[in-house]
C-alpha cells in the first residue's frame, strides 16, 4: 500500500513538473537589468552557425526530481537502485530518439568486484613500540583489499615514503635508495608544495594527478609494496574524514579483470598517524617538513601491520548508457561529440532513520540535464556525430569512464571532445560559467567565444587545489587523448551575490551525505544555464571545420597521437 501511494505521488509530482515550463531566468534577468549592468545568460539566446535547440528546465526538473527521490534508492553502485537508473535511463534515450551506441544496445557491460571490509572477523593491528595502537576501525582508520581477494595475512614491516611521487619530469622521486617490496608504506595525500625557489613545481598550489589518492595507490602497486595507508587531513584532501568514511564503511568496488592493485589500500586519521609515529619513535611534523624537499629519504618505522583481513567479494554487473545523434556530413560523421555525467551516488547505507544517500546535486543533475539535452540534440542535429553517455561507478573511482576510455564504443581518435557534468549550479543564473581545463586545449579558445554569444563570460581562472580536473570522469577521456574537461557553475551570481554564494558553500555540507536532497523550490534557472552552455558548446565542436587539438608540450596531447 505504502509503494502504491509513493508511486501515485509521485506521478501527480511528475505531471506537475512536466507542465511547469519555468520561466525564472528570464525574470531574473529582467530584474538584475534595472539593477546592474548583467547581462543575459538564458537558453533562448541562439548563437549562430551552432544552434542545437532550447534545454527546457521543465524536462530537467522532472528527471532531477525522480532519479534523487526515494524511489531511485540513491542510485548506488550494484544495488537495486542502480538498476532501475539504468533501465530509467535506457528508456528515456528510446523515448528522445537517442540511436543505441553499442550495436543494437545502449548499454556498455562494466564488470566490477564488489569488496566489503569485515573488521569483526579481522584481526589486522598497527603495532609500534612492542604495543598495539589502540584504534578502532572506521573512526581511526580503513582499509580494503585493492586485489578483490577475500583474505590477506600480514607480518610487514611499516615504511613512511612522504608524498609517494615518482615524477621524472619534476626530478621527483619518493622511492629513492629504498626498497618496499613486501612493506607497507605510509604516505601523505596531494603533493609537495610550491616554494619561493620553485614556485611551479607540481603546477603550484594546484593539485596535481600525483596528488590524487588514485595514483597513490597506483605507485604503491608499481613499487611492489604489500599494501598503502594514506594519512587524511580535512585540507590536504579537499574533504573530512566523514567522505573517507561513507566510503570505507560500506561496499567498495574496483573493474574486475583490470591490474589488481595491493593487498591492502586504506586510510587512518592525522591523529592515528601521529600516534603511530610518536610510539615509532618519530616526529611526524619534522618527516613531513623533509618530505617537502627533493633530497627527501624515505624512513623505516619501527612499526609493523600484523594479523589477518579478511572481505566479502561479489562480482557484479553495472553498465554505462550511450545513446547517440547521428551526424549530418557525410565525412564528419564519422567524428563525434561525447557529453557524459556519471548516474551513481552512494545508494542506500547504513541503519540510521535515513539511509538513502540521494545525490541530487551530485549527480541526479548532471544525470538530468544530460537527457534534457539529448532532447534537443535529436531535434537539431549537428554535422559530427553526438554521444550521450552515461557512465556507472564514478564515486568508486571513475570506473565506468576507465572502462570506456579502455574499450571504447566510438575510436578515441575521432572523438573530437568530452564535455561531462558532475555537480550542476542549483543556486541560480550567473554571469560566467566554469571551464577550468580547457584551457589545455583549443575548446578553451571555442568556449569562450560561446559563452560570449550568450552574454556571458570564463570564470576566473582559480588554482585547482583540490585536483578537480583530476576527480570527474572527464580525465579518463583526457588521459587516453581526448580534449576533455567538465563544465562548472559560475561563481557571479545575478541575483543577491551574497546570499547566493552562501548557498552554494552551504552545499559543501551536504557532499556525500543524505542530505544532499532534491528541493522542488530550486531555482533551476542556472542549471538549465549551465546545460545549455554545454549544449551549444559541443554544437560548436560538432560543426567546426577541424577537431580541437591539445596546446602544443600538454602532456596528455601525447596521447592524442596514439590514440586509437
Amino acid at each position: 500500500m505504502k509503494q502504491g501511494l509513493l508511486r501515485s505521488a509521485l506521478a501527480l509530482s511528475l505531471v506537475a513538473a512536466f507542465s511547469n515550463a519555468h520561466a525564472a531566468c528570464n525574470d531574473v534577468v529582467a530584474k538584475s537589468k534595472k539593477e546592474t549592468k548583467a547581462v543575459t545568460a538564458c537558453s533562448d539566446l541562439r548563437p549562430a552557425n551552432y544552434w542545437g535547440g532550447v534545454v527546457q528546465e521543465s524536462a530537467l526538473r522532472a528527471h532531477l526530481a525522480l532519479l534523487s527521490s526515494d524511489l531511485f534508492e540513491g542510485r548506488g553502485t550494484g544495488q537495486r537502485g542502480g538498476d532501475l537508473t539504468v533501465q530509467y535511463l535506457e528508456s528515456q534515450s528510446q523515448v528522445v530518439g537517442l540511436k543505441p551506441a553499442n550495436g543494437n544496445s545502449y548499454r556498455q557491460l562494466v564488470k566490477i568486484a564488489g569488496v566489503k571490509s569485515l573488521p569483526e572477523q579481522s584481526s589486522a593491528q598497527l603495532i609500534a613500540g612492542g604495543k598495539a595502537l589502540d584504534i578502532s576501525f572506521g573512526k581511526d582508520w580503513v582499509w580494503a583489499p585493492g586485489d578483490a581477494v577475500a583474505e590477506h595475512k600480514f607480518d610487514h614491516d611499516l615504511v613512511f615514503v612522504g608524498y609517494g611521487i615518482t615524477a621524472p619530469e619534476e626530478k621527483w622521486n619518493d622511492f629513492k635508495n629504498v626498497d618496499v617490496k613486501n612493506k607497507i608504506v605510509i604516505m601523505m595525500v596531494n603533493d609537495p608544495q610550491p616554494t619561493a625557489e620553485e614556485a611551479n613545481r607540481f603546477a603550484g598550489k594546484a593539485l596535481t594527478y600525483y596528488g590524487r589518492w588514485t595514483y597513490k595507490f597506483e605507485e604503491a602497486k608499481r613499487q611492489g609494496a604489500a599494501g598503502v595507508l594514506l594519512i587524511h587531513t580535512t585540507p590536504s584532501a579537499s574533504y573530512g574524514w566523514s567522505v573517507v568514511q561513507n566510503s570505507w564503511l560500506n561496499e567498495r568496488f574496483q573493474l574486475d579483470g583490470a591490474a589488481p592493485g595491493t593487498g591492502l589500500q586504506g586510510w587512518m586519521t592525522e591523529d592515528t598517524a601521529r600516534q603511530l609515529f610518536a610510539s615509532a619513535g618519530q616526529d611526524l611534523d619534522k618527516l613531513r617538513a623533509a618530505a617537502e624537499k627533493k633530497d627527501f629519504q624515505a624512513v623505516a618505522l619501527s612499526a609493523k601491520l600484523v594479523g589477518e583481513t579478511k572481505a566479502a567479494i561479489r562480482r557484479v554487473e553495472q553498465f554505462n548508457v550511450a545513446g547517440i545523434v547521428p551526424g549530418t556530413d557525410p565525412k564528419l560523421k564519422d567524428e563525434i561529440v561525447i557529453y557524459s555525467a556519471h548516474w551513481d551516488h552512494l545508494g542506500k547505507q547504513g541503519t540510521g532513520a535515513d539511509t538513502i544517500y540521494n545525490g541530487a546535486v551530485d549527480n541526479g543533475s548532471g544525470t538530468a540535464a544530460l537527457l534534457a539535452m539529448a532532447k534537443e540534440a535529436v531535434a537539431h542535429p549537428a554535422k559530427r556525430s553526438q554521444m550521450f553517455l552515461w557512465v556507472a561507478a564514478e564515486e568508486q573511482g571513475l570506473l565506468g569512464s576507465a572502462l570506456y576510455g579502455a574499450q571504447p564504443l566510438w575510436p578515441l581518435n575521432k572523438t573530437a571532445a568530452n564535455l561531462n557534468l558532475d555537480s550542476l549550479n542549483f543556486v541560480g543564473p550567473t554571469r560566467d560559467i566554469g571551464t577550468q581545463g580547457s584551457e589545455r586545449t583549443e575548446l578553451g579558445a571555442i568556449a569562450a567565444k560561446v559563452a560570449k554569444s550568450m552574454s556571458m563570460e570564463i570564470a576566473k581562472a582559480e588554482p585547482d587545489l583540490a585536483g578537480g580536473y583530476f576527480r570527474s570522469d572527464h580525465f579518463n577521456f583526457a588521459k587516453n587523448g581526448v580534449p576533455a574537461f567538465s563544465i562548472e557553475g559560475g561563481r557571479e551570481f545575478l541575483k543577491d551575490q551574497a546570499a547566493s554564494t552562501e548557498k552554494a558553500k552551504a552545499y559543501g555540507a551536504r557532499y556525500h551525505q543524505v542530505t544532499d536532497e532534491f528541493d522542488p523550490s530550486w531555482d533551476l534557472s542556472g542549471m538549465v544555464q549551465q546545460a545549455q552552455f554545454t549544449l551549444n558548446l559541443g554544437q560548436a565542436v560538432a560543426n567546426a571545420a577541424k577537431m580541437p587539438a591539445w596546446k602544443a608540450g600538454d602532456a596528455f596531447g601525447k596521447a592524442r597521437a596514439s590514440a586509437k
